[in-house]
């Protein structure tokens, strides 16, 4: 079992979340875990990304070399874009459509969406829509990992019960909140991938 997972996004979206609910998942099994720094700028804006590698067998570096990715899984569409030399051919792509203007000269969406659906296997949902309709906005991150959670090689319930001890601090209406959040984000998926075959 192996799941080399690039993490894509903008600073303040939630990136951290994602990488520590599937790092506790990852624990929960018994699976080795390497992830390298979230590198990019930490200030909400910035663009920031994260390699996090899940394997049965011990992982030797916390870096993915490209092509070799199994997923990159992006909360932004344009930060999608920006990592696809790492995408291996049979890899896919989780994205957000939502866009993060973060820069005066941000690319025309229709243009960023058409480079995105060129891809073999890509889900691109609205997150931050999903997110509001289950409670909050802010969960947008944990839908895209709801989306991602098909594709990566861990049980769908060990990702659950990360959340729960991710976010259990927060209170219970927080934990309740995100895995609305993480269940919306895999039935989206799962809607893409029904509608692909």
């Amino acid at each position: 079992m192996k799941s080399d997972i690039v993490l894509a996004g903008v600073g303040g979206q939630g990136i951290l979340s994602i990488a520590a609910t599937l790092g506790m998942a990852a624990v929960e099994n018994h699976l080795y875990l390497k992830q390298a720094e979230v590198h990019g700028m930490s200030q909400r804006g910035g663009d920031v990304q994260s390699h996090l590698r899940l394997s049965s067998e011990p992982v030797a570096s916390d870096l993915i070399p490209k092509g070799k990715a199994d997923i990159i899984l992006s909360v932004e569409p344009m930060e999608s874009l920006r990592y696809l030399p790492f995408l291996s051919r049979k890899g896919w792509l989780v994205t957000n459509i939502t866009p993060f203007e973060n820069i005066p000269e941000y690319p025309d969406m229709e243009k960023v969406m058409a480079e995105i659906e060129k891809l073999p296997h890509h889900i691109a949902i609205d997150a931050d829509q999903i997110a509001s309709e289950v409670g909050n906005r802010r969960a947008s991150n944990i839908v895209m990992l709801g989306a991602a959670s098909p594709f990566i090689d861990i049980p769908y319930d060990a990702l659950e019960e990360g959340i729960r001890k991710i976010f259990s601090r927060k209170g219970e209406g927080v934990v309740e909140v995100n895995l609305k959040a993480l269940r919306a984000g895999r039935q989206a998926a799962e809607e893409s991938l029904a509608h692909m075959n």
